[in-house]
């Protein structure tokens, strides 16, 4: 099986990876560029996580990265500002979507812990994959970060990801924790979400 998995550069998507990998999966990486709203060193650790990887499972992985800013700021323009992180995910799943429809992939990986953040309850993730249409694997959904944590230790990648960086701007200050599905689905049409998506994985490069 090959799977695109959207790797932010924080702790949790590299382990989910990693997982994935350890069962078989091929992995492609995916990690989406979020200048202006982030400086350049996301991208510089994205890629020290997919070298470490590489060197923990033996395999050739290889590093994509798709330009996510002007998607940001489609959904900044046009949506209201609590929904911004949901909607950030979704777009995010319809990048990946289309990239595995392309590079001939079949499943999209997240590492998404149930409730950890706001954009991972579970009436976030249900809005935030409505009308994605694909198989999207969860490998942690039911571990504790402590757990995730000792896993990244094990595995290198712990301190790479914590390594200095600008977080998100582009995140309000609150965020929605229990999404309205109607409603998420009409900031979705203002924001011609799929075109965003499309455009994204279009200019999607392999970097590593």
């Amino acid at each position: 099986m090959k799977a695109v998995c959207l790797m932010s550069g924080g702790i949790d998507s590299p382990v989910a990876a990693y997982v994935m990998s350890k069962v078989g999966a091929d992995i492609i990486l995916l990690h989406m560029d979020n200048r202006p709203y982030a400086d350049d060193r996301p991208i510089e650790r994205a890629k020290m996580l997919a070298a470490r990887i590489r060197e923990e499972t033996g395999k050739d992985i290889p590093l994509y990265v798709a330009p996510h800013g002007a998607s940001q700021k489609a959904i900044a323009d046009n949506a209201d500002s609590l929904y911004q992180c949901v909607l950030c995910k979704h777009a995010m799943q319809l990048t990946a979507k289309k990239l595995c429809q392309k590079l001939g992939a079949s499943a999209i990986v997240m590492g998404d812990s149930l409730g950890q953040v706001a954009s991972q309850t579970l009436l976030n993730i249900r809005s935030e994959v409505k009308g994605v249409d694909f198989t999207i694997l969860r490998p942690l959904i039911g571990y504790d970060k402590q757990e995730i944590i000792e896993i990244a230790q094990k595995i290198g990648t712990f301190e790479i990801s914590n390594m200095p960086a600008t977080g998100c701007t582009a995140l309000p200050k609150k965020v929605v924790t229990e999404a309205d599905i109607e409603k998420t689905q009409k900031f979705y049409e203002a924001c011609d979400i799929e075109k965003l998506a499309e455009i994204c994985a279009d200019n999607a490069v392999m970097v590593d």
